[in-house]
């Protein structure tokens, strides 16, 4: 007796799967079945409705998903031959997945090229609006797919697309969404929606995100074939777009500016061996040192050195992190928006910056490329220690009578620990030499901040923390004038 099964267009793996397990609990073999939209060469014979046993092949999830998965190909055999494939897996002739059985390669490669059906439908469906269903807006697409992957790949839609109606017409089945229930029904109509008025600002804009200069036609056609350009507003831009290609880029060189970059600009300002002999003070001298050293390898991607700024007798020392970009394109510390908020916070307590000597924790200013623009990097421990001993030589000719570290690499170098910097904020702690260091957040974290009112209050806190280490200051240079009118 032979046996046929009819598989419809809309609920097509389903029905499959039904009918495959109760043939296989029938211990029927596939060449006594014949799965398709007709009865073919066999005479429809019914199944019958009890099973004799329970099915005696089980497969894994995955196992399940890449069968299903390939029966929405678009191959007429596809139903029998996984019902072979199964027929051979419960009869131990052959292992899932293994590549050298031509049946089993032929349903893992069918499953592959549905898979990309679906992702190219995702990618390439494009919904034109048409009148509202009520309050929820409507849409509808048009489009081709390869294979029967209607069923598969619309719930996708559904998810992403919630709040509105839709349909989705293809030449076999038409999906429909209403209500947020999914639909799907047999086409009737085979024509495309009408264009809508947001299809021209769309084309513009298409036009001039296209970049010439990056252009791959073979890699383009690659992931946008031909087939679906019909569907697509944006596709009839691209055949111009391509032959005016050359002529735009050729225009964009010429629109490039020809000076070099800053980095380069700045190097070559930089300050010759000569200036060795013009030198007047240590610190002069071990500046043109440092330019040179190689404890770390920083200083060989840096610009510049940005060695620390103010006058040698300075009763108070700023130590920040290293520089910026601004800082290493100037040479100078706090050059950039950091440095503005510190002159700013020192301008509320009436202390000018020309009274304060300001330097880095770290010489050089460590970055990561990104396009044109350099990006901030933290230096660490080991790139901390290896600078240290410039900061060291610095307090030394300096001898403030107070330091205060902004942020938890100058805290490292200044007093050992960089921890905990929001919990030691406005306390002092004995450092290099013996010196005391007051503990703050480095002004760059409030350039970060986008809650205004979080800004508002750190930015406040941190005039506070400003106008208290300029009073303690004072104090200890009191105190230390007392001793000395003592000892007189």
């Amino acid at each position: 007796m032979k046996y046929s099964v009819e598989i419809p267009k809309i609920g097509a793996v389903d029905v499959w799967r039904k009918s495959a397990r109760q043939l296989l609990a029938l211990g029927i073999a596939p060449e006594l079945v014949h799965f398709g939209t007709g009865t073919g060469l066999f005479a429809m014979t019914p199944l019958p409705t009890q099973p004799k046993a329970p099915p005696a092949v089980t497969l894994s999830k995955s196992a399940v998903q890449l069968i299903e998965t390939a029966l929405c190909h678009a191959d007429p055999e596809r139903f029998d031959r996984a019902y072979a494939l199964i027929w051979r897996l419960k009869e131990r002739q052959v292992r899932f997945g293994d590549r050298s059985d031509r049946a089993m390669r032929k349903i893992m490669a069918q499953a592959k090229e549905v898979r990309r059906d679906i992702h190219k439908m995702h990618a390439f469906v494009r919904f034109r609006e048409g009148p509202p269903n009520g309050t929820r807006r409507a849409f509808a697409a048009w489009f081709e797919p390869t294979h029967n992957i209607v069923e598969t790949a619309t719930p996708f839609f559904a998810k992403r697309f919630g709040d509105m109606d839709w349909m989705i017409k293809t030449p076999e089945l038409t999906a429909l969404f209403r209500d947020g229930v999914l639909t799907f029904e047999e086409t009737t109509d085979p024509a495309p929606p009408p264009d809508d008025a947001t299809e021209e600002l769309w084309c513009r804009y298409y036009a001039a995100i296209f970049n010439p200069a990056r252009l791959m036609v073979s890699a383009m056609q690659s992931e946008m074939p031909q087939k679906y350009w019909k569907n697509l507003p944006e596709t009839l831009q691209i055949p111009q777009l391509i032959r005016s290609a050359a002529e735009r880029v050729d225009q964009m060189k010429a629109l490039a500016p020809s000076q070099p970059p800053a980095f380069a600009r700045a190097i070559a300002r930089q300050p010759s061996c000569k200036m060795a002999h013009q030198a007047t003070s240590a610190l002069e001298k071990t500046m043109l040192d440092a330019r040179r050293c190689t404890r770390c390898s920083i200083g060989g991607r840096a610009t510049q050195l940005v060695w620390g700024e103010g006058p040698t007798d300075a009763k108070i020392m700023i130590v920040g992190e290293q520089p910026g970009d601004q800082e290493d394109l100037s040479g100078r510390p706090f050059n950039g928006p950091a440095g503005a908020v510190l002159d700013m916070a020192l301008e509320k307590v009436g202390f000018s910056r020309d009274r304060v000597y300001i330097t880095n924790a770290v010489k050089h200013f460590k970055f990561k490329p990104r396009g044109k623009r350099r990006i901030h990097q933290r230096p660490n421990t080991g790139e901390v220690d290896a600078c240290r001993w410039w900061l060291e030589f610095e307090i030394q000719q300096v001898r403030p009578f107070l330091i205060v570290a902004l942020g938890a690499t100058a805290a490292r170098a200044l007093t050992g620990s960089g921890d905990q910097i929001a919990d030691r904020r406005g306390q002092v702690e004995t450092g290099f030499a013996a010196l005391p260091v007051f503990l703050t957040i480095h002004p760059a974290y409030l350039l970060r901040l986008r809650n205004p009112a979080e800004a508002s209050l750190q930015t406040q806190r941190f005039h506070e923390d400003i106008t208290l280490a300029i009073s303690y200051m004072q104090l200890l240079e009191f105190e230390n004038r007392g001793k000395t009118q003592t000892q007189i």
